[in-house]
């Protein structure tokens, strides 16, 4: 069984009164912007918080490291759910209980001895699970309401909105830390804004239960459910969704460059390394660095999304380009490279988690758009994970390899990317 219809503003007797598509578009942000400061929040004290439980540094390297993947590679499982079910809003209601409940419990693992840590590894892992199982219907739902304002611009509001989370968050989480001195009531406070996106998210649902109402073009969410028995039933079917069998060449395409420019952008982790055995900044300094990125970020998805919908996918030439820049400046030995450096990583990072989505929804059909965000995912991460671990040894080695090598994996994506675009201008995107 799906989720209930709704009538919404285009829809037959839909009730007067009825939310505007910008208006939903911001409530989908202010959702998000709660839910970013209790997950962001709690990530910049991860480290902190498994070493006082006794973790080792490899420890917390595979369990961060982990739930890092975990958030993108089980898309391809909860996306074809989605797409399957019909149950979009189920799912995106679902994986927001799971960081606003996980998150504050994390605060009672330094009570319970020698369980704390095998406490707070799971609590985490769920954490982050939580965002791959409602991540590709979220966008799928957010996908129809941004097609009647832009789509560059939709997504580009939601990613500033959930960028002011991603900042306040930390900012929350450093002050609870200074006036108490401990994390555990810092991680306490966090079900706070966990409880407030667990309450719009419901007045959002319950305002707007079917936001394909918002999408003149394509069908209500539930329709690809009914779709399945051409699509296949079964493992076979469902394994043929989440390698993305359904999917237009040009989707595939797309998803691989986008994938190389994940795994060529430098994580901050490696930078923030950088900054301190450089004795560049202190380590106090680079927590203020970090929020200063995610600032940039947040005008950046929203800069790019405007631009999207004025020019086109075309902006989008510029992320491959971004990311060959960021390690020769980002890890470099003078500070105000280093910031010019973190502040091109921000850009990138900013396109790549907001605008990118927009041209996805722009290749695939509405029916198909989960599968499409959860393939797109599990593809990003399957690099991240490569090119996380392979600049870590690079950085380690030879910065020139490092810089080379990132520059020509930009190369492909650039030319994938081209040939996408190329595609798009032509015949409509045909299934692989």
């Amino acid at each position: 069984m799906t989720d209930p219809p709704a009538r919404g503003p285009s829809a037959p007797g839909a009730p007067t009164g009825s939310w505007s598509a910008w208006r939903v578009v911001w409530w989908f942000g202010f959702v998000s912007l709660a839910a970013d400061m209790v997950y962001e929040g709690a990530r910049s004290v991860y480290g902190p918080l498994l070493a006082s439980l006794g973790a080792t540094a490899t420890v917390v390297g595979l369990v961060t490291g982990a739930g890092e993947a975990m958030a993108l590679v089980l898309r391809l499982v909860f996306g074809p759910l989605a797409d399957r079910t019909g149950r979009y809003w189920t799912l995106t209601v679902v994986g927001y209980g799971l960081t606003a409940v996980c998150v504050p419990l994390l605060a009672i693992t330094p009570f319970i001895g020698g369980a704390g840590l095998a406490a707070a590894a799971v609590l985490i892992l769920l954490e982050r699970s939580g965002k791959a199982v409602r991540s590709p219907s979220k966008s799928a739902l957010l996908a129809h309401v941004a097609t009647a304002v832009g789509r560059g611009r939709g997504f580009g509001v939601h990613k500033a909105l959930d960028q002011v989370g991603a900042l306040a968050g930390p900012l929350l989480v450093a002050a609870v830390i200074a006036a108490a001195g401990a994390i555990s009531p810092a991680l306490a406070v966090l079900a706070i804004p966990g409880a407030a996106a667990m309450v719009l998210l419901a007045v959002l649902r319950s305002r707007v239960p079917d936001p394909s109402v918002y999408d003149e073009t394509t069908q209500p969410p539930g329709a690809a459910a009914a779709s399945t028995g051409v699509r296949g039933r079964g493992l076979r079917g469902w394994l043929a969704d989440a390698v993305g069998a359904h999917l237009p060449r040009a989707f595939v395409g797309y998803a691989l460059s986008a994938g190389l420019t994940t795994g060529g952008l430098v994580t901050f982790g490696i930078i923030g390394f950088h900054l301190t055995v450089s004795g560049l900044v202190p380590v106090a300094g680079v927590p203020l660095v970090y929020a200063a990125a995610m600032g940039v970020e947040a005008l950046a998805a929203l800069a790019v999304g405007l631009v999207y919908d004025r020019r086109g996918g075309a902006i989008l030439y510029a992320v491959p380009v971004l990311v060959a820049l960021v390690p020769p400046l980002a890890l470099s030995g003078r500070l105000w490279v280093v910031l010019v450096g973190v502040t091109l990583w921000a850009l990138a990072y900013g396109v790549q988690d907001s605008t990118v989505k927009a041209l996805v929804a722009q290749i695939v059909e509405a029916p198909k758009r989960a599968t499409a965000y959860g393939v797109f995912a599990g593809i990003q991460g399957a690099f991240a994970i490569v090119g996380g671990v392979g600049a870590g040894w690079l950085y380690e080695r030879s910065l020139p390899a490092l810089v080379v090598v990132v520059a020509v994996t930009q190369l492909v994506a650039l030319a994938l990317l081209s040939r996408t675009l190329r595609s798009l201008r032509g015949d409509h995107p045909q299934p692989v």
